[in-house]
C-alpha cells in the first residue's frame, strides 16, 4: 500500500470515527497529492515525491506554528500542532541531532573538504542522504558548525 492510499484508508477511517482534526489534516495531505498528481510535466508520482510533499507540509506547518507562538495565536497555533501531528505520523522516524551529526561529519571526512567554502559541495550529498530523516534546517545548520 502506497503513501497515498493509506491516506485515503486514513481518511475513511477519521470519518467513521468522527474525527474532525484528524480528517482536516488528512484532507489537507490528499490535496497536496492531488496537486503533485495532476501538475504540469508530471507523469508518474513516486512515493519519494509523495514523501518529499509530506515533508513540505509539515514544514509548513512547523513555520506556521513558530509565528503563531510569537504572536501569542494559541488557538492558531492549537490547530497547526494538531495538523503537524498528523502529518508526522506518515512521516518516516526523524533521526536525533547527534546522529545526524555524525552521519554530516562522516560525509565531510569521505569528500575531505573543509571550511565554509565547502557547504555548497556538502549540503547536497547531505540533504540525499539524510533529507527524509531529518530537517533541512537542522542539517544546514550542522553542516554550517562542522565546517567552521
Amino acid at each position: 500500500m502506497n503513501l497515498a492510499e493509506k491516506i485515503n484508508e486514513g481518511i475513511k477511517e477519521a470519518m467513521k470515527a468522527k474525527d474532525t482534526d484528524r480528517l482536516r489534516a488528512l484532507r489537507g495531505i490528499k490535496s497536496a497529492f492531488l496537486l503533485l498528481q495532476t501538475a504540469e510535466g508530471v507523469t508518474e508520482v513516486t512515493e519519494d515525491m509523495y514523501l518529499k510533499s509530506l515533508q513540505k507540509l509539515a514544514k509548513q506547518r512547523k513555520d506556521s506554528l513558530e509565528i503563531y507562538e510569537q504572536q501569542n495565536r494559541e488557538d492558531l497555533a492549537q490547530i497547526e500542532r494538531v495538523e503537524l501531528k498528523y502529518i508526522e505520523e506518515y512521516l518516516p522516524a526523524q533521526l536525533d541531532e547527534a546522529t545526524v551529526k555524525a552521519k554530516i561529519q562522516e560525509i565531510i571526512t569521505q569528500q575531505g573538504v573543509s571550511g565554509p567554502a565547502a557547504m555548497g559541495k556538502i549540503m547536497p550529498l547531505a540533504m540525499k542522504e539524510l533529507g527524509s530523516q531529518a530537517d533541512g534546517k537542522l542539517i544546514s545548520n550542522l553542516v554550517k558548525e562542522l565546517l567552521k
